[in-house]
C-alpha cells in the first residue's frame, strides 16, 4: 500500500487509482476540497517527493503551478509513496453528506438572471451544515449541479440557494422557466470545506463577487451568535458585480458588518462607489494584510487573481481560503 504523507507528519494509505482525497477521507484525515472535478483549485497542494498521476485533466491549475510541482487532490493519485505540502482542516467534524428529498418552498427574482429560491425539508430530516457549505441540488432528469448555501442555519426546515441564470444551462431553464412552488427534487449534501476557521483576534475580510455573496451572507448570519472571545478584530465584506444589478442583496443586509464595500468593474458615471476589482478595492482601504484572513468566494479567475494579489501585499498564503465557481462542465 502506498503511503501518503503530509507536512504535519499525518499520514494515510492510497490504493493507485484512488485520489489523494478520497484515500485521506477513507483514513478520515479531511483535506480542503470544492468541486472534485479537477476545476477549481480549492483542494491544490504540492507534492514534495515522490511520483503521483493525474487522473483527469487539471484545469484549475495553470501550466506554471504544474511545473513547480502543485497537483489537485480531487483527481491525483498516487504511485509510490509521496510527502505532500498541504494542511488538513484539522480536527474540524464534517457533517456527514445525505440525499434526502425537498420541495420548492418559494421562487423570487432577484435580479434578471438571479433567482433566490427556498428548498423545504421534511420534518423528519435532520439536515446539519456548517455556514458555507454547499449542496447538489438534482432535479428533473437527473440533472445535478452545486449551489452554496445562503442560510446560516435551517429555520423551518428551509435552505436558502441564490441560482444564477446560465446561458444555455439545461437546470437554468427549468429555474427560470418551469420551477415552481412545492416541485420535488433531491439534494446531496452538505459537501465542502468552506467554511471559517478561527478567526479570533484576526481582519477578516469576506470577499465575494455575483451570487458567491451566498456563502458570506450564511457565514455573516453564523457570526452573530459568536461570544466576544471568538470574533475578529475587525470585519470587512467585499462584494463585486459588473453592474448595479448584479449586487442583488439589499445593502442593508449586509451593512451590520464593521466594514462594506460594494465595488463595480463596469461602473456608470452615476456610481459613487468603489471601482475595478475586489481584490483591488480591499488593497486600496487596507494595504497590511500580515494579520488578515480571506475567505473568498466567486469565478475561478477572481479567486486565483485574488490570490496572487493579496499574498504578493502580505497575506500570510494559509490564511487565504477559497470556493471557485467552476461550470459543471456540461449542460
Amino acid at each position: 500500500m502506498i503511503k501518503v504523507t503530509l507536512n504535519s507528519g499525518a499520514s494515510f494509505s492510497c490504493e493507485q487509482g484512488v485520489s489523494l482525497l478520497d484515500a485521506a477521507e477513507l483514513s478520515g484525515t479531511r483535506l480542503p476540497y470544492s468541486c472534485r472535478t479537477g476545476r477549481c483549485s480549492t483542494c491544490k497542494c504540492k507534492v514534495l517527493q515522490g511520483e503521483s498521476l493525474a487522473m483527469q485533466e487539471e484545469i484549475g491549475l495553470s501550466a506554471a503551478e504544474k511545473a513547480e510541482g502543485w497537483v489537485l487532490s480531487c483527481v491525483r493519485t498516487a504511485i509510490s509513496d509521496l510527502v505532500v505540502d498541504v494542511e488538513s482542516i484539522g480536527d474540524v467534524v464534517l457533517p456527514e453528506p445525505k440525499t434526502v428529498p425537498c420541495r420548492i418552498n418559494s421562487i423570487e427574482k432577484m435580479a434578471p438572471d438571479v433567482l433566490r429560491v427556498f428548498l423545504r425539508l421534511p420534518p423528519s430530516v435532520d439536515f446539519v451544515f456548517i455556514p458555507g457549505q454547499y449542496i447538489d441540488l438534482i432535479g428533473p432528469n437527473g440533472l445535478r449541479r452545486s449551489y452554496s448555501i445562503a442560510n446560516g442555519k435551517s429555520v423551518g426546515q428551509q435552505i436558502e440557494l441564490h441560482i444564477r441564470c446560465v446561458d444555455g444551462g439545461a437546470l437554468s431553464q427549468y429555474w427560470f422557466e418551469q420551477a415552481k412552488p412545492n416541485d420535488l427534487l433531491r439534494l446531496n449534501g452538505p459537501l465542502g470545506t468552506f467554511f471559517l476557521r478561527d478567526v479570533a483576534g484576526l481582519d477578516l475580510v469576506l470577499m465575494a463577487t455575483g451570487t458567491g455573496i451566498a456563502p458570506v451572507k450564511a457565514i455573516l448570519e453564523s457570526m452573530k451568535e459568536f461570544p466576544a472571545e471568538k470574533q475578529p478584530r475587525t470585519l470587512s465584506v467585499l462584494w463585486g458585480g459588473r453592474t448595479k444589478q448584479d449586487l442583488y442583496l439589499s445593502f442593508s443586509e449586509l451593512q451590520t458588518v464593521s466594514r462594506f464595500v460594494p465595488v463595480l468593474s463596469r461602473a456608470d458615471d452615476q456610481w459613487a462607489g468603489a471601482k475595478g476589482y475586489v481584490q483591488e478595492a480591499l488593497l486600496n482601504i487596507n494595504p497590511r494584510l500580515e494579520n488578515a484572513a480571506v475567505y473568498a468566494c466567486g469565478s475561478n479567475a477572481m479567486i486565483r487573481s485574488a490570490q496572487a494579489a493579496l499574498t504578493d501585499a502580505g497575506l500570510p498564503s494559509q490564511r487565504f481560503y477559497s470556493d471557485a465557481f467552476v461550470s459543471s462542465g456540461f449542460n
